[in-house]
């Protein structure tokens, strides 16, 4: 291979199309628009989901559902990953220093998910009455 027989690869180059140019082109009079209207003239487009005047689709169908913008501040915590730390009093800054919620939360509560064999001591987080019932059965507490 030499520096001056590079070519690019097939397909990869083509020539623009030149639209409105004569008849021998392909692509003359209407340039590939077809006949009339509103697409076929100059400026004459219209807004994403636009069906020509009627009523479109993202208002024909029912407003449905809502998520809070308070969710990103609520945190939860199975007992399997409360089982895996290290300690034994359990707090809002162990489990953000752990990696168990997020920076953001403000509110945690135990969800009974898994198995919990050890003592725990919960301060300012809140559980499930399952999660507090095993919780409670493994002598651990609620602050």
């Amino acid at each position: 291979m030499q520096l001056n027989s590079i070519k690019p690869g097939s397909g990869a180059k083509h020539s623009k199309r030149r639209v409105g140019r004569g008849i021998g082109s392909g692509l003359g009079k209407t340039a590939g628009r077809g006949h009339k209207g509103q697409k076929s003239r100059a400026g004459g487009f219209h807004k994403v989901g636009f069906e020509g005047g009627q009523m479109p689709l993202q208002r024909r169908l029912p407003k449905r559902g809502f998520k809070s913008a308070q969710l990103k501040y609520n945190g939860e915590v199975r007992l399997t990953d409360l089982q895996r730390l290290a300690v034994d009093e359990v707090d809002m800054l162990t489990l953000k220093a752990a990696g168990l919620v997020r920076q953001l939360v403000k509110h945690v509560k135990v969800i009974k998910s898994g198995e919990l064999s050890r003592k725990l001591t919960l301060k300012g987080i809140g559980a499930t009455a399952g999660a507090k019932a095993a919780i409670e059965a493994a002598g651990g507490s609620l602050g």
